[in-house]
């Protein structure tokens, strides 16, 4: 049986100047002309397709598919499973999509007893309130979660899960993502878990105090930060290899580390409440949007 991640370190918090938010629901222009340093040399804001070196490429989704409303992630399963029954609807496409259950507390919810955690105040994970698939203003596709915090009760959040992209032990995880909204009192660690941890990107506590991190628990113990706004679109990518774990943002290398990565596991794009500075305000809400994301098994191993 799979359980949820625990293992999340709590850092000081990191002072960062965020720029006026962007609010345009658009997908933001390229900034780099130049090939990226990734396996899959990705440019701007294009979703890669196909194989890219040693990586074969099994899911690439750019959210241009059905619309799915909220509301329809509803039925989620847990115990490694993650499948939604209310998404049967909407065709095998997004079939491959699931999510955390409805009723699951998030890291920082005290009710999660197993973390450790001085937090108050934290979430409960409710796809069915937070989540839905469908374009933006331009016509682009995204995965859209809104996480909020009502007058009564534990933060809305959401962790939706690419199903296709389960069990991989070495491959290639890419996606193409930003955050507006309220952002204290939030954050996001996209994970791969069980008895090692790989996040990236991650906010280690929250969103309007820290860095766009990537970070290596259990089989090796590793911090990279990168500069970047979490406001502006970003393509975040890590590659696993039997001789390590190599982070990239918008093709840029921001670190690696060796060590042989032990588990085959979900990548789930948890978001959550902050583990660390100001609680959510009642009334407030920060979204994150996703145009893409893509997975790749390494050919050159088995597992």
């Amino acid at each position: 049986m799979i359980t949820r991640p625990h293992r999340h370190r709590r850092r000081g918090a990191v002072a960062l100047v965020l720029a006026a938010l962007v609010t345009s629901p658009g997908v933001a222009p390229a900034h780099a002309a130049a090939p990226s340093q990734d396996a899959c040399h990705t440019v701007g804001d294009a979703m890669p397709h196909g194989d890219c070196g040693p990586f074969r490429q099994v899911v690439a989704d750019d959210f241009n598919g059905q619309y799915v409303p909220l509301g329809a992630f509803t039925g989620c399963a847990g115990d490694g499973d993650f499948r939604c029954a209310g998404l049967r609807m909407f065709g095998t496409v997004y079939r491959q999509i699931g999510a955390y259950p409805r009723g699951w507390y998030d890291t920082a919810n005290p009710k999660n007893h197993s973390n450790g955690n001085t937090r108050t105040f934290g979430g409960e994970y409710r796809a069915d309130d937070t989540t839905w698939i469908g374009p933006s203003s331009s016509g682009d596709g995204q995965l859209h979660v809104r996480m909020y915090r009502p007058p009564v009760g534990d933060n809305h959040v959401s962790a939706p899960v690419p199903l296709g992209c389960m069990n991989i032990r070495y491959g290639k995880f890419s996606e193409r993502w930003r955050v507006h909204g309220t952002l204290d009192g939030y954050k996001m660690a996209h994970l791969r878990y069980a008895g090692s941890e790989i996040d990236f990107p991650e906010a280690g506590e929250n969103f309007a105090y820290d860095p766009i991190s990537a970070f290596v628990h259990g089989f090796r113990e590793y911090n990279a930060d990168a500069s970047g706004r979490w406001t502006d679109w970003h393509t975040s990518t890590y590659e696993i290899t039997p001789s390590g774990v190599t982070f990239y943002l918008d093709g840029r290398k921001i670190g690696a580390v060796s060590g042989d990565n032990p588990d085959a596991t979900p990548w789930v794009l948890q978001n959550e409440s902050s583990l660390g500075g100001h609680y959510a305000a009642r009334g407030s809400s920060v979204q994150i949007d996703t145009t893409w994301l893509t997975c790749y098994r390494y050919q050159a191993a088995r597992g």
